[in-house]
């Protein structure tokens, strides 16, 4: 009966996680119809509430943002609102540092997260999975010898948190997996191994015991 459990178990876990995580999102995006005035929402206009038109209207505010931010009276209209949050004290550091991040994360020409690493982390002999994230900037790099490079090393199983260090760029090794699939590998906690493995670690070699002495008064003939 355990094994039959366990197979029930093995079908009902994933699927239950998957339906919470989509009912959850479209629940989160739902609140977008809060946007529209009272007698524009679906529980006016037709008598109850459908769920997943806040999916819809969230497309489409992305959607027509996108279309204005892609031409040229709508770049100028971003500069100006840029340059109106830039005077504001503590707004300006938050959003420049927050926009700085995401334009080279989602942007194509963009260099983040676009390698999966392996490396020693937390210390020598202990191995990771980072990602790199660029080169130091001047100001430190001026402070370091050799050729370094930026690195972010996730936590598991949310890699949302985790360090950002800067190691030469021979204590690295390219893996040869994608970012999304050394994202699966972090998150899971080792148990989805990707498709394509990266270098090998190097197994080390048992160490040979010496030989158990004799007992006394049993000597070997």
């Amino acid at each position: 009966m355990k094994r039959y459990i366990m197979a029930g178990l093995l079908v009902w876990v994933p699927l239950g996680i998957t339906i919470y995580v989509i009912l959850w999102l479209v629940g989160t995006l739902d609140q977008t119809l809060l946007l529209l005035p009272e007698q524009l929402r679906p529980e006016a206009v037709f008598g109850f509430h459908i769920p997943g038109l806040g999916v819809v209207l969230s497309f489409a505010i992305l959607l027509v943002t996108g279309v204005i931010a892609a031409n040229f009276f709508g770049q100028r209209l971003i500069r100006t609102w840029e340059a109106m949050l830039g005077r504001i004290p503590f707004v300006k550091s938050i959003y420049s540092s927050v926009k700085q991040v995401s334009d080279t994360v989602l942007s194509d020409q963009g260099t983040a997260f676009r390698k999966a690493l392996l490396v020693e982390f937390p210390r020598p002999g202990c191995w990771t999975i980072a990602f790199l994230t660029g080169a130091p900037s001047d100001a430190v790099a001026d402070h370091l010898r050799g050729d370094f490079v930026s690195i972010y090393v996730p936590t598991t199983p949310n890699p949302t948190g985790g360090y950002f260090v800067m190691v030469p760029r021979e204590a690295i090794r390219e893996l040869d997996m994608s970012v999304d699939e050394a994202l699966k590998y972090i998150i899971s906690m080792g148990v989805v191994a990707p498709r394509r493995r990266g270098l090998p670690l190097a197994t080390p070699k048992p160490t040979p015991h010496a030989p158990l002495a004799e007992p006394a008064g049993n000597p070997r003939n």
